[in-house]
């Protein structure tokens, strides 16, 4: 993920696949701390998706959110395989095996993946038939199997099966006359054994469930008050005799195929990248295949033969109950059912943004002029705040031109509208893209050549990196000069992800900000070489350098004995460099306290290396996106925001950017959300220094702990307009 508003990559964050290390500009292993010094990465993200599965095992969770994340937990599960493991098996067959982050071999490593994997794949089946199903059915949602069904029923489904299924089925045979035949990645298939009665030669089919057709089939309503569903692959089981007439059905069974989905695109100046592109988007549809799922009753013989057919180990094969891929639940989840699922939460906007007389329009450039304005997604509104921004800029005849990076966006966007109207209302507009977004390349391929045709100036950023930074320029005129307004994000321009997604983003109109901006936007759409900026640190040249200063002054300070502190939050941090950072901050005495959603290499607490170190995890109903520093600095505290997580990809092979905040409210806030996070009354999950996280959810009388992401919609939406008496 990090794609339109797929829950699947919002627990994610697609992008996750790290390639080797390049150490060559700074990090040397420091032989003054321990060899076991870090956790294995690729365990680390295991058990990130085993916290998510732990909320879909939570009964005190609203039903219809457990079922979500059941969802969820299928989905980031199913990118692992593609894009994690298949860049290990790649790296083992290539010959280019080097050691993981914890000088292990990619073989053991496999194999590891493999028995977690298993044990993980096994608990969420459990999960879904133990836990989930029936409290759907007590709910009043029952998911049938075809056993379920009375005559009264199978008439019906009968009807729905030829009038909006049948004609979409296509069976493939398999003999002489047509070989075994391609399976896409990630489509749900039947295999079907049959005998023709005049030969009696067995013979094997390959049936695709259509993914056009709605996954769980509604079930006509049999005066019972319930909502029933049929999976559509029992459904299509229980009707093969239609599509094999004459022939005895000997048997029918389930299975999945995940494959190597990883683009690998070698870049060349020479040569149009949006083509290049397209063509490795082809080949992601034949990569090698890396798991076969099948249902648990599946017979010896059809699994030998998609064993041989397949090139699949034995490793790689995963029993599991059906129905198999519950990232289908997803449909169940869409169900109108209020009281199962969180109360909704509508986003305010920001009181800088509020108009300060009633009945007036919002003017956006004279709010953020006034001060700069930090944002709080999705608790104030993306629509009224970011949205509005561009889209004001956009009919507003005094600017003169818009610059926008553009990593990940919905494909009607309104981001995309503004810049096009803009273009076409004479200003000058600059969309830098990034169209090697993982998962989301022919999204963006799309809507860059939209943008193009619009008249936008349309660039795909430095060869060799990634545009990931979140950056919008505006420049407008007013009294006879030119001011800039800036906007620095930590989450993509995506309206409807940024509904999921829990963002931070920075309005202002400091000039300071403004010059960096410019500098960096000519940076990345021509030839300027910029090394100096004022208010931002940029990857790859400067970012890893500024933070590791950071980092050395805090525990400077901390030798000194003077005061110190350093506060992290990201999605995942991997990166060496920094981690030796904070163990030496740690030994010296430096309070250092983190917020990582998903990887965490760094083991705390751990005697002599970390233990002044602690790590929380949160996860719920948004995704915990935000990336912010935080450092002491003897009581004036530096504070930066960003795009960048601490990995090798972002440090080293991304242009990224933070910006350093400067308002005095603005680093309250952030103060007070790091003493939320970290509390011992907010629940969380805690990491030990052997990679064990421990959920803290309730208190010692079973009562539950704050969460976190209540609590910041009641204080965000309790706030008041300004110029009104608190």
């Amino acid at each position: 993920m990090d794609s339109d508003i797929s829950p699947v990559v919002a627990a994610v964050g697609a992008d996750f696949l790290d390639d080797e290390y390049d150490d060559e500009w700074t990090w040397s292993d420091n032989g003054a701390l321990p060899p076991d010094r870090f956790l294995d990465r690729e365990l680390s993200w295991l058990a990130f998706n085993t916290r998510v599965l732990e909320l879909a095992e939570d009964p005190d969770l609203p039903l219809l959110e457990r079922a979500n994340f059941l969802a969820i937990f299928a989905g980031n599960l199913d990118e692992f395989f593609m894009v994690r493991v298949a860049g290990l098996k790649r790296r083992i067959v290539t010959g280019l095996a080097v050691p993981t982050n914890v000088g292990r071999a990619p073989r053991d490593v496999l194999s590891d993946i493999a028995a977690r994997a298993h044990e993980l794949q096994t608990r969420h089946a459990a999960a879904f038939t133990d836990l989930v199903k029936p409290a759907l059915d007590d709910a009043g949602i029952h998911i049938e199997t075809w056993a379920d069904l009375g005559p009264a029923d199978r008439v019906r489904v009968e009807e729905i099966f030829s009038s909006q299924i049948f004609p979409v089925l296509m069976p493939l045979a398999v003999d002489p006359a047509h070989p075994f035949p391609y399976i896409s990645g990630l489509s749900l298939n039947l295999s079907v054994r049959i005998r023709n009665p005049k030969t009696d030669r067995e013979e094997f089919a390959r049936l695709k469930v259509p993914p056009v057709l709605a996954r769980f089939v509604q079930l006509p309503d049999d005066g019972s008050g319930m909502l029933r569903f049929i999976p559509l692959e029992d459904l299509i089981s229980n009707h093969l005799s239609h599509l094999f007439p004459g022939m005895e059905i000997l048997d029918h069974h389930e299975f999945r195929v995940t494959r190597n989905e990883d683009v690998q695109v070698e870049e060349d100046e020479s040569e149009n990248l949006i083509q290049t592109l397209e063509r490795e988007l082809l080949r992601r549809r034949f990569g090698p295949p890396i798991r076969l799922e099948i249902t648990d009753d599946m017979d010896p013989v059809t699994l030998d033969l998609l064993v041989r057919e397949l090139g699949i180990t034995d490793q790689e094969v995963y029993r599991l109950p059906a129905p198999l891929d519950l990232a289908g639940l997803f449909d169940i989840t869409k169900i109108d059912r209020p009281q199962l699922k969180y109360r909704k939460h509508v986003p305010t906007t920001a009181t800088q943004l509020m108009p300060t007389e009633p009945g007036a329009s919002p003017d956006i450039f004279a709010s953020i002029a006034r001060q700069d304005i930090l944002l709080h997604h999705p608790y104030e509104s993306f629509a009224t705040s970011v949205q509005a921004f561009l889209e004001q800029a956009a009919s507003d005849p005094d600017v003169l031109a818009i610059k926008q990076t553009l990593y990940r966006t919905s494909g009607d966007s309104p981001i995309v509208e503004a810049l096009i109207n803009a273009a076409e209302a004479g200003k000058q507009v600059l969309a830098l893209v990034e169209i090697k977004a993982r998962f989301d390349e022919s999204a963006n391929i799309n809507w860059a050549r939209k943008l193009e045709k619009a008249g936008v100036h349309v660039v795909y950023g430095i060869v060799g990196l990634k545009t990931h930074c979140k950056l919008a320029l505006v420049v407008r005129q007013e009294e006879g000069r030119l001011r800039h307004y800036s906007h620095i994000g930590t989450g993509n321009y995506n309206p409807k992800t940024s509904r999921l997604y829990e963002d931070l983003g920075l309005l202002t109109a400091d000039d300071v900000v403004g010059k960096d901006l410019t500098r960096l936007f000519n940076e990345l759409s021509g030839y300027a070489i910029e090394k100096k900026f004022k208010r931002l640190l940029v990857a790859p040249l400067h970012l890893r350098k500024g933070l590791i200063k950071a980092i050395r002054a805090e525990t400077a300070a901390a030798l000194a004995g003077s005061p110190s502190g350093i506060q992290i939050k990201l999605n995942s941090i991997v990166d060496e460099a920094v981690i030796d950072a904070l163990y030496e901050a740690s030994n010296a005495g430096v309070p250092v306290q983190m917020v990582i959603r998903g990887i965490c290499t760094l083991k705390p607490g751990v005697p002599g290396l970390s233990e002044n170190i602690s790590v929380r995890s949160v996860l719920g109903r948004y995704l915990e996106h935000s990336r912010i520093f935080s450092f002491h600095n003897g009581g004036n505290p530096d504070v930066y925001i960003g795009s960048a997580d601490m990995m090798h990809r972002n440090l080293d092979r991304r242009i990224e950017a933070l910006v350093r905040l400067t308002s005095p409210e603005h680093l309250r806030a952030v103060e007070s959300l790091f003493s939320l996070a970290m509390s011992e009354d907010t629940a969380a999950w805690k990491l030990a220094g052997d990679g064990i996280w421990t959920r803290h959810h309730l208190a010692a009388d079973g009562t539950p702990l704050r969460d976190m992401q209540n609590v910041m919609m009641r204080r965000i939406s309790q706030r008041k307009r300004p110029g009104v008496r608190r």
